[in-house]
């Protein structure tokens, strides 16, 4: 499924679930929140077959209903409703350990293999600095309380200045989240600290 400038199907629904479990199993979290929070990270792309237009606020209600006929409880289905509705940049923020969670896991998926185009000649900015990413690793430090987002770029392919041009919003509530969850966040590029 491709809704707007990048793939949103099983691969990135994947990444999402499994890091945002990661992030909250490391940091010891007991294991229903982590559940639901995968759950949330599986569904958190669901409103994308309504419109990729507030995709969050319609993911959010679909999830809820469905969760309710599959007879989830009230305040877990409601859990994860408030994470997929405040997970995109554009009207959301970190309002819940998993709606943090899901966030950090979210704006972490950032790669070639997102891009749906496969003539570079076609590409627009999105399309250039997704391309450009060949590496993109979350790594999490209990100890040191940090999660740490290393991307290697391919500058022959779009600058950095170009990534921050297109992700400087994501980034910024990447920040948020992790300091939602007491921790630091860090992106590394081409292993230069920039945040």
């Amino acid at each position: 499924m491709g809704f707007g400038y990048t793939e949103h199907s099983h691969r990135h629904i994947s990444i999402v679930s499994q890091r945002a479990g990661e992030i909250l199993e490391t940091l010891g979290y007991p294991e229903r929140t982590i559940e639901l929070t995968k759950i949330a990270g599986y569904l958190h792309d669901i409103g994308n077959c309504v419109n990729r237009t507030d995709h969050a606020h319609s993911g959010a209600i679909l999830a809820y209903h469905i969760l309710k006929d599959m007879g989830m409880p009230v305040e877990e289905r409601t859990e994860i409703m408030m994470a997929i509705g405040n997970h995109d940049e554009n009207t959301g923020t970190a309002v819940s350990d998993i709606s943090a969670a899901l966030i950090l896991a979210d704006k972490s998926d950032v790669h070639r293999d997102r891009v749906l185009k496969s003539n570079l000649s076609t590409f627009d900015i999105h399309d250039k600095v997704n391309y450009a990413v060949t590496d993109a690793d979350l790594q999490i430090d209990k100890a040191e309380r940090r999660i740490v987002l290393k991307l290697t770029i391919d500058t022959k392919i779009c600058p950095v200045l170009d990534y921050f041009e297109i992700f400087m919003d994501r980034t910024m509530m990447s920040k948020y989240a992790a300091k939602y969850l007491n921790i630091w966040f860090e992106l590394l590029i081409n292993n230069t600290r920039l945040l």
